[in-house]
């Protein structure tokens, strides 16, 4: 099956930055900050974090199409597809600091399933790049949405921010969990309550 190209649309850039350019904010930053970017210490940091910038921030420049690559497939089974536990790290755009957490994805087919190692791809797609938790959230939901017309799609995010436990509050053990439900997970109960049932139980070892 042909991936979906030009009806997934994702907000972003076709290339990333110019490395140099990026180097050269990072310096004026530190000379900004009161500190010498000519130290010894510091003479390498403008390019390390311009390389950790392009890293972490990648999903702007993550082609869709190319992260689908034809992994859809049609099936007659239409129960409850899950894979949680998904490790991300994202960029809070209001501070610029990290949160990290998990993200839960699970839908219902509706005649088409997606290769089980594109939704924690589809996950990386939007948490690298600068984030609130809450439009992340949706975004994933609305992907697969759009990706695969199912039944239905939820989408559960719990994560920590350093924003809120390295300034203001400094509550370190506080976390947000945000949700975004579409289709029969919204409007019929046992659906979310059998998603639910499975993220109660304890991850067992395989």
């Amino acid at each position: 099956m042909e991936p979906h190209k030009g009806i997934v649309k994702v907000e972003g850039t076709a290339r990333p930055p110019d490395p140099a350019r990026l180097a050269g904010v990072i310096r004026d930053l530190l000379s900004a900050l009161g500190e010498d970017p000519e130290r010894e210490g510091l003479q390498r940091t403008p390019a390390r974090v311009a390389e950790m910038l392009q890293e972490v921030l990648a999903g702007y420049w993550m082609d869709p199409a190319d992260l689908i690559n034809g992994a859809i497939f049609e099936v007659e089974d239409n129960d409850l597809v899950l894979v949680r536990d998904i490790e991300f790290y994202s960029m809070c755009e209001h501070h610029l600091l990290p949160f990290y957490g998990r993200a839960h994805v699970a839908y219902i087919p509706n005649g088409r399933i997606i290769g089980l190692s594109k939704i924690p791809r589809v996950v990386e797609l939007f948490a690298r790049r600068l984030q609130v938790q809450e439009r992340m959230t949706r975004q994933i939901a609305d992907f697969l949405e759009v990706v695969l017309h199912p039944q239905g799609v939820a989408v559960i995010v719990e994560a920590a921010h350093l924003c809120a436990m390295m300034r203001g509050v400094r509550k370190s053990h506080a976390r947000m969990v945000t949700q975004a439900l579409t289709g029969i997970f919204r409007t019929d109960p046992r659906h979310r309550n059998e998603l639910l049932a499975h993220l109660r139980r304890p991850p067992e070892k395989l």
